[in-house]
């Protein structure tokens, strides 16, 4: 892929940029320019990058990575400094989505609205997780390409989302795969476990591994949880097992993909699955 990119920039510096997402000179990238996509790419020497209210990193080597939110907006500026006084702002379009919203009622308001006695616990974690997401370190091991986390059904998909008796919820931001209690649950790709939780409040069993320059993955309801914080994983070694824990209704995997703060539709990044 790193040369991939490399060469293209050769070919970006040659053209104008005919439309907003072709990148423009001394610059290239690849990825989804669409609600939930992650875009990847490779900038010249000097430039710096910062795209709506996020200042974009620049690994040393050029490398650079951002993605698109659930609800992100039709257009979104992109600001290029070259460092030498020249700058280009550019309106990136982002394709727009439709998704599946699902009305319940009549249900106990307990499954509704967390009981007060728990809402300082919900605070501190949530604080926790927004910390491990903000730290944007050097590494570039989400260049390695992904694969799935778990063995299962797909029972959920990103940006889906419930009203239950008549409050819209949060919408749903991973990729579930259904699959019995005990399957093993396997990093998606090499990086840094980041945080590694036995019982969350509503995620249960949670390891979040950092994979670089703002993209970290969640692995959430865990039954049990086989590493650490600080421990360095490979692709394809065992993170965890297939559970049901916190605020789940059967055994599964809800997997989940971010770019610091933003939101990631991860099915996005996976391989199609053969039938």
């Amino acid at each position: 892929m790193r040369c991939l990119l490399f060469a293209l920039i050769m070919i970006a510096g040659l053209a104008s940029a005919a439309r907003a997402s072709e990148p423009p000179p001394g610059i290239a990238w690849q990825g989804d320019f669409i609600q939930g996509g992650l875009v990847i790419g490779v900038a010249q020497p000097g430039i710096t990058l910062r795209l709506g209210g996020h200042a974009v990193p620049v690994a040393p080597d050029g490398h650079f990575v951002f993605g698109f939110g659930r609800d992100e907006a039709a257009s979104v500026p992109l600001q290029i400094d070259y460092g030498d006084g020249r700058s280009i702002s550019l309106a990136l379009p982002v394709e727009q989505r439709q998704y599946h919203i699902q009305r319940i009622d009549g249900l106990p308001e307990v499954q509704v609205t967390p009981p007060p006695e728990v809402l300082d616990r919900i605070k501190r974690e949530n604080e926790k997780i927004a910390a491990v997401r903000a730290r944007g370190t050097p590494n570039l091991d989400f260049l390695q390409g992904w694969i799935w986390p778990a063995k299962g059904t797909v029972s959920g998909v990103y940006g889906s989302q419930r009203i239950l008796n008549g409050h819209p919820k949060q919408p749903h931001y991973g990729l579930d795969i259904a699959a019995p209690k005990g399957t093993p649950v396997v990093a998606t790709t090499d990086g840094v476990v980041v945080l590694a939780e036995p019982d969350l409040y509503y995620t249960g069993g949670t390891v979040i591994i950092d994979h670089g320059m703002g993209v970290t993955a969640a692995y959430l309801h865990m039954q049990t949880v086989l590493v650490k914080a600080g421990q360095r994983v490979r692709q394809g070694e065992q993170i965890g097992t297939v559970g049901a824990t916190g605020r789940a209704t059967g055994p599964h995997l809800d997997w989940r993909v971010n770019w610091f703060d933003v939101r990631i539709d991860p099915q996005r990044l996976l391989p199609k699955l053969r039938s």
